[in-house]
């Protein structure tokens, strides 16, 4: 693989501008958001139909549009199939997209998806004509069910939501990301800070999704851009491809040339 400055993400057919997808919940201050949308740049803003509804903000739809980045409408706070049906229906008619973050929890604790009703809910949107990126976890099978469903793309937790942590299953992900090479994966939930989102990108994962570890943060535009500096980063290593990693050490020192006692480790 040849890195290419035409590398873009790709989801169902359609090519995005950035691997960053920013969430727009819990801003300190819509110029925050707005400016952290300037500094990431990402590919496309998230938006939760039914908080938004209950918050309403004056300006916060303004914004949206003077960025003009593509809208991902999300099925935030449903616990039911029907509840998410009727969100996502409400939502395409709001924001005219059939695009659909598919979120149905599952826990209140931990705010893990529903697998079993995730799977029913992506199946009947498809067939309602919705693109949908559906939140998960990292099992595998639920992963293949999705995509029997119909779904051409997977958006597979790091860590629960708001946690921070970074990936708590390394093995279980990048499980994920080597059985399902040939599927867009974008890593969703649970990153804290930018070296967590550079690592899956190394690991050959095709976006990430950010909303608290940006919006909770200090500074909130200097971390969204340090997130697209360390995606940038991690896909450019990715396609670079990176040394195989080994069990003992190999010196970089050639050794033509040295005197024959240093290379022998013998004395004089």
């Amino acid at each position: 693989m040849t890195p290419s400055t035409a590398d873009s993400l790709t989801l169902y057919g359609q090519a995005f501008p950035s691997r960053v997808l920013l969430g727009t919940s819990r801003y300190p201050s819509l110029q925050s958001l707005s400016d952290s949308i300037d500094a990431a740049r990402p590919g496309m803003v998230t938006v939760a139909l039914r908080r938004q509804s209950e918050t309403g903000e004056a300006g916060f739809f303004d914004v949206l549009k003077r960025h003009g980045v593509a809208l991902l409408p999300n099925t935030a706070g449903c616990q039911s199939v029907d509840e998410v049906l009727t969100t996502a229906h409400m939502a395409r008619e709001v924001f005219e997209t059939p695009w659909i973050k598919l979120e149905l929890i599952g826990d209140d604790y931990t705010l893990q998806p529903d697998p079993i009703g995730l799977v029913e809910a992506a199946a009947k949107l498809i067939r309602d004509g919705f693109k949908v990126l559906p939140y998960c976890t990292e099992d595998l099978v639920i992963g293949r069910r999705l995509l029997d469903a119909g779904c051409e793309a997977l958006m597979p937790w790091g860590a629960p939501i708001g946690t921070g942590k970074g990936v708590t299953n390394p093995y279980g992900l990048r499980t994920l990301r080597e059985r399902l090479p040939d599927v867009p994966l974008i890593v969703d939930a649970g990153l804290g800070v930018p070296s967590h989102a550079c690592q899956v990108m190394e690991w050959g994962f095709d976006g990430v999704l950010l909303n608290t570890a940006v919006s909770q943060a200090t500074f909130p535009p200097q971390m969204a851009r340090a997130f697209a500096l360390g995606v940038e980063a991690g896909r450019t290593a990715f396609l670079a491809g990176p040394m195989a990693e080994r069990d003992s050490a190999q010196a970089s020192t050639p050794v033509v040339g040295m005197p024959f006692w240093h290379q022998d480790g013998g004395a004089a």
